[in-house]
C-alpha cells in the first residue's frame, strides 16, 4: 500500500514531533519533512512534493494564509489542511477560499486528523467535528457578528490585523506602502460597519469573538 506523504507545518516543535509520531506510527502515512518558518515551508512543498501538508494558521511572522496562498501561486499540486487553536468559523471560510482543502482544531483528536487527510487525499474536503457544531449552532442562534465582519472589505482585514498587533496608522501605512489618511479612513469605516467607537473596542470585539 502506497502510504499519503505528509509535511508538517507549525511554529511549535513539540506539536510537530507529536504529529510526526502519530502519523508515522500508522501505516497509511509517512511524514516526509516538517518545519516551523513558513518561507521554507514553501521551499520544502517545490521540493519534496508531499500529498497533503498540515498547516498552523497562526504562525509568525507569515500565517498560515499567506503560505496556502504561496503554495496554490506556485501550483503545488499538494493538499492543504488548516490547523489552528481557535474554532472561528471566518478563518475557516478565508482558507478555504485560498484553496485549502480541510480544516482542524488543536483540539482535534489523531483518528479524526488521520480521517481528515485522507479524505483530502481522496480530493475531498474535510472540516473538522468542532467547526461544524459551530456552524450548527450559529444557524440556530443567528450570527450578527460574522455579517458585520464579512462586510469588511479584504484591505479593511489587513489593517484590523495590525490594529490588532499594536501598529500606529503611521506605521501602518508605512508597511503597506499607503498614505496615513487612507489608513485613518480605512480605519473610520471598520468601526462604523462594526458599531464600534474605537480601537480598543475593536481589539476586544475580534479577541471576544476568536477572530
Amino acid at each position: 500500500m502506497e502510504k499519503i506523504t505528509v509535511l508538517l507545518v507549525d511554529d511549535h516543535r513539540l506539536l510537530r514531533e507529536s504529529w510526526y509520531s502519530i502519523l508515522n506510527s500508522d501505516n497509511h502515512f509517512r511524514v516526509i519533512g516538517d518545519t516551523g518558518d513558513g518561507a521554507e515551508a514553501l521551499a520544502m512543498t517545490k521540493r519534496l512534493k508531499p500529498d497533503v501538508v498540515l498547516m498552523d494558521i497562526n504562525m509568525t511572522p507569515v500565517d498560515g494564509f499567506e503560505i496556502t496562498s504561496q503554495i496554490k501561486k506556485a501550483g503545488c499540486t499538494a493538499r492543504i489542511i488548516g490547523l489552528s487553536m481557535y474554532n472561528n468559523i471566518l478563518s475557516v471560510k478565508r482558507l478555504l477560499a485560498l484553496g485549502a482543502m480541510g480544516y482542524l482544531t488543536k483540539n482535534s483528536s489523531k483518528e479524526e486528523m488521520k480521517e481528515a487527510i485522507i479524505e483530502v487525499k481522496k480530493g475531498g474536503k474535510y472540516i473538522c467535528k468542532e467547526i461544524k457544531n459551530v456552524l450548527a449552532q450559529q444557524e440556530l442562534e443567528g450570527n450578527d457578528n460574522v455579517s458585520l465582519v464579512n462586510s469588511l472589505s479584504k484591505r479593511e482585514i489587513e489593517i484590523v490585523q495590525y490594529v490588532k498587533k499594536g501598529f500606529s496608522s503611521r506605521e501602518i501605512a508605512e508597511i503597506l506602502d499607503i498614505g496615513m489618511k487612507t489608513v485613518e479612513v480605512h480605519r473610520y469605516n471598520i468601526l462604523r460597519k462594526l458599531n464600534l467607537k474605537n480601537s480598543a473596542s475593536l481589539i476586544n470585539f475580534f479577541n471576544v469573538n476568536g477572530i
